[in-house]
């Protein structure tokens, strides 16, 4: 492991590099380098504003890739962010290679990830630090409503698009706790529909959320998908489970609703939830018209209830 250094911030990798080229950028300000993908992310400042410059090809202390493979993935990743625009997804400025790396510079997006999974030590050694999920749960029902709208809105875009969502999941998520506005982050692994589970029980995603054919060698995987993963978003924004009940889903590679006791807002809303996350594909909403039709419906009075000041 080496400690690489640009002004002042400090971050490791497996070997030294010179980044000094990034300084067109401004000066660096952040740092995130436990990575799987192979990439770090620097944030540059200067007068003109900030940027978040994704590096691949660096071979971070935690990829699961080899830098070559770090940088196939990203250029990949590219024309996603292009196909899929939509105003709450983070937009690139350029894109270019740099020797054995390939950088991709977008626009700084103001926000807390909500699965910083790269402080969780930090929240262990200090109990008294609130992560940015706890805090987003703690927040207004309104409010994170307001949040499940955009993912709404995304999903379905990106389905109308003719693409299927890979990985999407809270670590995907930038919240603003200022201004309320989320950012999705991280498409990297999204993929031109029809999806195929090619990978069986090892298809990309947290087992947190993961829908029953996403374990499953051959299935596939579509609109109805998403509508689960967006379903156990929701279960996780508004139920509340136990450590035991987290890592039941890991164990049992399952996710599980919460029971009615543990939910925040009305029955009508849980049981919308509940038939999103129905194990068997047939028993979900088949599109995401019907499940965005159906939530509305049931969280309506939830939003006169709790109106949401900003």
């Amino acid at each position: 492991m080496a400690v690489n250094k640009l002004d002042s911030v400090t971050f490791r990798l497996r070997g030294q590099h010179d980044f000094s080229w990034l300084k067109k950028y401004g000066t660096a300000f952040w740092a995130v380098d436990e990575t799987g993908s192979g990439c770090i992310g620097i944030g540059m400042e200067n007068a003109g504003g900030k940027y978040f410059c994704k590096i691949a090809g660096v071979d971070t202390i935690e990829a699961e890739l080899s830098p070559e493979g770090s940088v196939a993935l990203l250029k990949k990743a590219v024309p996603l962010y292009r196909a899929l625009r939509h105003p709450n997804l983070v937009k690139i400025v350029e894109e270019y290679d740099h020797g054995p790396f390939y950088v991709v510079v977008f626009e700084w997006a103001e926000g807390e990830c909500l699965f910083d999974h790269w402080n969780f030590e930090k929240y262990q050694a200090d109990p008294s630090i609130q992560s940015p999920k706890e805090r987003f749960l703690l927040l207004p029902a309104a409010k994170k409503l307001d949040a499940v709208n955009v993912l709404f809105s995304f999903l379905q875009n990106t389905h109308e698009k003719g693409y299927t969502a890979v990985d999407f999941y809270d670590g995907s998520l930038l919240y603003d706790f200022s201004t309320g506005h989320i950012t999705i982050c991280d498409i990297d692994l999204f993929r031109e529909s029809p999806v195929i589970n090619d990978k069986g029980a090892e298809w990309f995603g947290t087992k947190r959320l993961k829908a029953p054919e996403e374990y499953r060698m051959g299935d596939g995987i579509d609109e109805r998908t998403n509508i689960f993963t967006l379903g156990a978003l929701i279960f996780d924004f508004f139920g509340s489970f136990s450590e035991e009940e987290i890592q039941q889903r890991y164990a049992g590679n399952q996710f599980l609703p919460c029971a009615y006791s543990h939910w925040q807002l009305n029955r009508e809303s849980y049981q919308v939830a509940v038939k999103a996350v129905c194990p068997d594909k047939n028993g979900r909403y088949q599109t995401f018209r019907a499940f965005f039709a159906e939530w509305e419906q049931a969280v309506a009075s939830e939003r006169k209830a709790k109106p949401c000041h900003h």
